[in-house]
């Protein structure tokens, strides 16, 4: 790509005053008129699919803007996004001159994809076109995103091409375990909007309130709409009971009809589309606390699960449904369809009649009929059945679309069999994940996803062809506000992420640049403070990364940082660094043991408490491991090199260093020889929200044969299993021992659907 750039005055009333003043002050001032710069980097996000600089700039206080070929309703929402930076911008009919703006809707009869724009600077004007409204918005929020990276100077002269790699780019937010009111969500939409995001998924419904009103069934907001506890976690330890509006102290809300109208049409001028949620049959508690009727037990408080042989089950599903596309326009209406508890079905008489009568074998299968009885019921309605992939146990109905949550494979298992997915995995896609040092952010549900991370993911398996490939639809972010309460916390968990996950599915993977998006991403996060939303900031986290070289017996420590402009210093000998450690520029090299202190510096002072990093290369690298009891298929890590391969694992436990156990542990490593033993250390993870916890118990046995072993150590776990937050804990051994084989025994506590996870047993 040619770049050749001339820049034109700076002109600081053109840009809000925050915005300005951190651009100026992070990056090197834009030239005077006339001067040629080498090189200029525009901070879009998400990237276009073709952009080529051209001569010269264009620089104008009050543009004019001329329309063609679009309607008046159109005209009024372009209008509005251009003053969101162009104040004094005006709409004119002339159709020539200098300083013009022309906004075109073409009508070529060739077919592009929805979309899709063509957005053109030259010195005297302004050129969007696109063949559909959707392309002319998508064009202005690129020019608007241009203005701000220029901070209110003359723009570059250049010809962009742009499209979306998917037509469905999404994001998800739970308003049941907390309410949010309509101008919030509005607010969110403006937001996403400016990135191309133009699916918004509404999680209406859960166990914890009910959110949408239905006239037919007044209890679900006169009472299952509300609760005593303000926060999902103190009414999840509590005893999970509903009240009414009036009770002292009740918390919750819902949305009117009028209230969804409202936003839906604020969508709609944002060119987003609503896919409401309406959960069954699990996720039903507060349904069933106030029509116990469609329970299998028939009472308030006993099951989370509607009742499938209950014919009024059926009757309640599609009046909630009729109300619901009487108010959703969208094509798709997402049913849930995860996590549902199936041990009721077993003993209820109507749910074993439903079986017997209709030839079903098992409690998938009935949980498949209930999928393809509602999906018939949609489709008669002229509306398609969107689901989680658990859709898929029991046999996909077959009309239906998934959205892949449970890694990909319920994904690739769709497209396979005909069917449109949608991938939202979440070791990718899950933000209410930390998304830095645990230690230092507020309480989550658990797990770790980086802004690099997800940045990282690309929504096509490698494992399809071309054509399977065209099945998947796009990607989605999903916010589940277990521990999220508030607002500004909502922000906060959601932002910068979604901006990564805006290029993930607008961008082609030939345009996408960690290191250009970094960049952007530290300029927008500001853009956004300044429009009041409560972004995290880039993160401050130094993060390691490991190469083990068991050629040249060592291991290569690399650093890295989210934060630009920035520097990372470090010292070997346990000592606080300052400005005048060593400052980081290529890997550590490490062959025993160091002690690595790392530290994040800028402006000339430390941005970030220190973070100490041991690193060994220990005597059981490379060491054969025995599984006695597997790990899970789920979390194999490196499976049987995971723990003795040299790598520690980090703040998430899907990082691929961590395995994962449902049941106990037991393994053998084989040392090869008879070994003088000082140190084993052993670190286990704990985070109770995902269900993750220590073992209950551990022991470690050594042989020097394999055949006789002796107990070197037990450890009973001293830590509580109610204690909140994310834990590493070493369950180890110093002292001093010689043994060629030592076996490690980790007993998971009596509670089902619990998990352990390991990462290395680490020998000195």
């Amino acid at each position: 790509m040619q770049i050749e750039i001339f820049s034109g005055k700076n002109n600081s009333g053109m840009a809000k005053k925050l915005v300005l003043l951190f651009f100026l002050s992070l990056f090197l001032s834009l030239p005077l008129k006339g001067q040629r710069q080498e090189q200029i980097t525009l901070q879009l996000i998400p990237y276009p699919q073709k952009l080529v600089f051209g001569e010269g700039t264009f620089f104008s206080k009050n543009p004019d803007v001329v329309f063609s070929g679009t309607s008046s309703e159109e005209e009024k929402i372009l209008m509005n996004e251009l003053r969101s930076l162009w104040s004094t911008i005006d709409r004119k009919k002339k159709v020539s001159g200098k300083d013009i703006i022309y906004i075109q809707k073409i009508r070529d009869g060739e077919e592009s994809v929805s979309g899709s724009y063509n957005l053109e600077i030259y010195p005297e004007k302004i050129i969007i076109s696109a063949n559909n409204d959707e392309g002319l918005f998508y064009g202005v929020q690129t020019l608007n995103q241009i203005m701000v990276s220029c901070a209110g100077s003359a723009l570059p002269c250049l010809k962009i091409e742009d499209y979306p790699r998917f037509p469905y780019r999404g994001m998800h937010l739970d308003v049941s375990r907390h309410f949010f009111d309509t101008e919030f969500i509005k607010k969110q939409l403006d937001v996403i909007a400016s990135y191309k995001l133009n699916r918004f998924h509404w999680h209406l419904t859960d166990g914890a309130g009910w959110r949408i009103q239905i006239k037919e069934y007044p209890l679900l907001t006169e009472v299952a709409a509300w609760r005593l506890a303000p926060t999902w976690k103190e009414w999840w330890n509590g005893n999970r009971h509903y009240c009414r509006q009036d009770v002292p102290g009740a918390y919750g809300g819902f949305y009117t009809r009028e209230d969804i109208k409202d936003v839906l049409e604020y969508a709609r001028s944002k060119h987003i589309t609503v896919i409401p949620e309406i959960e069954m049959p699990g996720h039903s508690e507060e349904v069933l606390a106030v029509y116990p009727d469609l329970s299998c037990s028939g009472k308030p408080y006993k099951n989370g699960e509607l009742c499938i042989g209950n014919e009024n089950t059926f009757k309640f599903l599609e009046t909630v449904l009729d109300e619901v596309i009487s108010l959703f326009p969208s094509k798709y209406i997402h049913i849930g369809g995860d996590e549902a508890n199936k041990e009721a079905w077993k003993k209820c008489p109507k749910c074993q009649q439903r079986m017997k009568d209709e030839g079903l074998k098992s409690v998938d299968e009935l949980q498949s009929y209930l999928v393809h009885r509602i999906e018939k019921y949609l489709n008669s309605k002229g509306r398609e059945l969107l689901g989680w992939d658990e859709i898929l146990d029991g046999g996909l109905s077959p009309n239906a679309t998934v959205m892949s949550w449970r890694g990909e494979k319920g994904g690739i298992q769709a497209v396979r069999m005909g069917h449109d997915a949608i991938m939202t995995p979440g070791e990718y896609c899950y933000f209410d994940a930390y998304q830095d040092n645990p230690s230092g952010e507020p309480e989550a549900i658990g797990g770790y996803l980086p802004l690099k991370k997800v940045y990282s993911y690309n929504p096509v398996p490698d494992s399809l062809t071309l054509e399977e490939s065209k099945r998947i639809l796009g990607v989605q972010a999903n916010l589940w506000v277990e521990y999220i309460s508030t607002q500004k916390h909502v922000e906060y968990m959601l932002y910068p992420r979604l901006l990564a996950l805006s290029e993930v599915a607008w961008s082609n993977l030939e345009n996408k640049s960690w290191t250009r998006f970094r960049l952007a991403a530290n300029r927008h996060v500001a853009w956004l403070w300044d429009k009041g939303i409560n972004a995290h900031p880039i993160a401050n986290g130094v993060v390691m990364s490991q190469i083990v070289d068991t050629l040249k017996r060592e291991i290569r420590v690399s650093f890295e940082c989210d934060r630009i402009p920035s520097e990372i210093r470090y010292t070997l000998d346990g000592s606080e660094p300052t400005l005048h450690s060593t400052l980081y520029s290529v890997p550590v090299s490490v062959k025993d043991s160091a002690e690595i202190t790392v530290a994040l510096f800028g402006e000339g002072k430390q941005l970030t408490r220190s973070q100490k990093y041991k690193v060994y290369y220990h005597k059981g690298i490379g060491a054969k491991v025995t599984y006695k009891l597997p790990y899970s298929d789920h979390y194999k890590a490196a499976c049987e090199h995971t723990l003795t391969d040299g790598h520690t694992g980090g703040n998430s436990y899907g990082d691929g260093k961590w395995q994962g156990f449902s049941g106990d542990m037991d393994c053998i490593i084989d040392l090869g020889k008879i070994t003088d033993i000082h140190t084993i250390e052993v670190n286990f993870m704990q985070q109770p929200g995902p269900w993750i916890w220590f073992p209950e118990w551990t022991e470690i046995w050594i042989s020097d044969d394999g055949k006789e072993y002796s107990c070197l150590n037990r450890i009973d776990n001293p830590v509580g299993r109610d204690t909140e937050g994310m834990m590493i804990r070493n369950f180890g051994y110093n002292g001093y021992a010689k043994a060629r084989y030592i076996r490690y025994k980790a007993h998971q506590i009596p509670k089902e659907g619990a998990y352990m996870f390991i990462d290395e047993i680490n020998i000195r």
